[in-house]
């Protein structure tokens, strides 16, 4: 996986055009001139979360006996059950989480920004080529300032694309996100294969 391909993995599976409804949502108890403090806040959380994962993730597969096959498996079914929530919303189990005062780390930090699939991504990537985590770290960097920038304009997107237009976002993402949650699970899958060769 090059460089571009991995940023762009890492963009899509952080869905930030999708999120801006969450982040929204959850910051509607946050007077307006706090709102951007608490949106810098939580994407440099989320941005530590992620760089943690790509250098200690390893360690903690080991201490927990986990495999690269089982975490490309798990990553790959998480990630095409919220791609399909995604495209499915339910109005009885709806993707945001009620917050009644000013959020902190969960859940705009973790898991809007920061979630299972794209923690597993990272872990992924650094597993499979290790000796690559510079190309991995500017990944992250890549994609979370793509998604800080999308994220920090979510007003003013809302305003331009409407409701409408960001329910269709949220769709094509999700679409998107089913075609790479698939190869995940077929990658996890073939790997596991080999090993029990």
């Amino acid at each position: 996986m090059t460089l571009t391909s991995a940023a762009v993995l890492l963009f899509l599976v952080m869905d930030p055009l999708g999120n801006i409804p969450f982040f929204l949502s959850a910051l509607r108890h946050v007077s307006a001139q706090r709102q951007r403090r608490v949106i810098v806040r939580e994407l440099l959380i989320a941005l530590l979360a992620l760089v943690l994962f790509l250098f200690l993730g390893q360690y903690a597969m080991r201490i927990l006996g986990l495999t690269e096959p089982a975490l490309g498996i798990a990553g790959g079914v998480i990630l095409l059950l919220i791609a399909l929530r995604m495209i499915f919303p339910s109005r009885d189990r709806p993707l945001e989480e009620g917050i009644d005062s000013e959020p902190f780390i969960v859940p705009l930090a973790i898991p809007y920004v920061a979630g299972p699939s794209a923690l597993a991504t990272v872990l992924l990537l650094m597993s499979r080529e290790p000796q690559r985590w510079v190309d991995w770290l500017l990944a992250i960097l890549i994609a979370w300032t793509v998604s800080a920038a999308i994220i920090l304009a979510a007003s003013g997107l809302r305003r331009w694309l409407g409701e409408r237009g960001l329910i269709a976002i949220e769709r094509l993402m999700g679409l998107v996100l089913v075609t790479i949650a698939v190869e995940m699970l077929m990658t996890g899958m073939s790997h596991y294969l080999v090993l029990q060769r």
